[in-house]
């Protein structure tokens, strides 16, 4: 029996693809990728659903978190950006590397993915694909069951281990051949979507640009990027505001050594992680902003209190004005302000 190894993001497509190839009595095993910069994975509900997924269809599965490799890639891939931060091309090569490594340690003859042509602008072209399978070293052995006819046939189809003639031919951005098909494999709820990454996300994107440009960013920055308010105090040393109180706790916990934690006094307010060259004029201002985000913005003056450690160390004290909106927009990194 043919063996193939499936990349299974827990999204429609990927699940559909799963299908298509099981209906031909071929073994499937599936490999999940999660990354810091997966949008689904603050709960762990992308990596649920492609075990669900594989549980469903009775397929062992294997996840892999390729976090800190692809955080280099980001900082500089070699084929580029999508629309924002997103470097597609590259991601689908450092994926695919991982998986034919897999594929071999398991003994699978092929790969599967649920692809399908002209769906995404970057890496869901002929061209890009021929480049991805070409510099993962899986020329002939990536094949794409809902758009495979569209597509030259692979090894396996060659040897007889797939039929193309029942392989699909799904094209472009519609999802209603999909949405067909799932109920024709009686797949009620969809999965979250497989483009659910956050470097495609317009402020995040920015966040990350800014942060990679600025330092020699590591996975605790990346975090924190996704909570709160972001300040770029100048190019060395930002603020980051908490927006409520799970904020505010998630803020805390990525403090690390060197880091300051701000909170106002005697009023409810946000906690504000302040990391960088930090100088009293950057305490000063990040206690500032901090007072303009509490209800101590409508007071006169207010009190900030500054720690160094997280550990319960006694806090210096501030009384600051707080900061005007105006003062802050100026700051906030969303605004896309430029300091060069």
């Amino acid at each position: 029996m043919a063996k193939a190894l499936a990349l299974l993001s827990g999204g429609l497509d990927s699940t559909l693809a799963i299908r298509v190839i099981q209906e031909q009595g071929i073994e499937v095993i599936a490999l999940n990728f999660v990354t810091v910069f997966c949008r689904c994975t603050s709960h762990g509900s992308c990596k649920l659903e492609a075990v669900k997924v594989s549980e469903k269809f009775g397929i062992p599965i294997k996840v892999i978190n390729t976090t800190d490799r692809f955080l280099e890639i980001v900082k500089k891939p070699k084929h580029g950006y999508g629309k924002h931060m997103n470097p597609c091309i590259d991601c689908r090569i450092n994926i695919f590397h991982a998986a034919g490594d897999y594929m071999r340690e398991i003994g699978a003859d092929f790969i599967i993915t649920g692809e399908v042509l002209g769906q995404r602008p970057m890496s869901q072209r002929k061209e890009a694909m021929r480049i991805i399978d070409k510099e993962a070293n899986l020329t002939g052995l990536v094949l794409r069951p809902l758009c495979a006819k569209h597509m030259e046939p692979t090894i396996p189809e060659k040897l007889g281990l797939v039929d193309r003639e029942k392989l699909l031919q799904i094209r472009g951005r519609s999802r209603k051949e999909q949405i067909q098909l799932a109920d024709v494999f009686e797949i009620k709820d969809y999965p979250c979507s497989a483009g659910g990454c956050l470097l495609t996300d317009p402020e995040f994107a920015h966040r990350m640009r800014d942060l990679i440009e600025t330092s020699d960013a590591d996975v605790n920055d990346v975090n924190l990027l996704k909570v709160g308010r972001h300040f770029k105090i100048d190019n060395t040393t930002k603020a980051i505001v908490g927006r409520n109180e799970a904020e505010n706790e998630r803020i805390a916990a990525l403090f690390k050594s060197g880091d300051y934690l701000l909170n106002l006094i005697d009023v409810p307010g946000p906690i504000t992680l302040l990391r960088g060259e930090i100088t009293e004029e950057k305490i000063h201002t990040s206690a500032r902003i901090t007072a303009r985000y509490g209800k101590s913005q409508f007071l006169p003056q207010t009190k900030v209190a500054v720690r160094k450690s997280n550990n319960g160390t006694p806090a210096k004290i501030m009384e600051i004005v707080p900061m005007t909106r105006e003062e802050a927009d100026v700051l906030m990194i969303n605004k896309k302000n430029d300091f060069n």
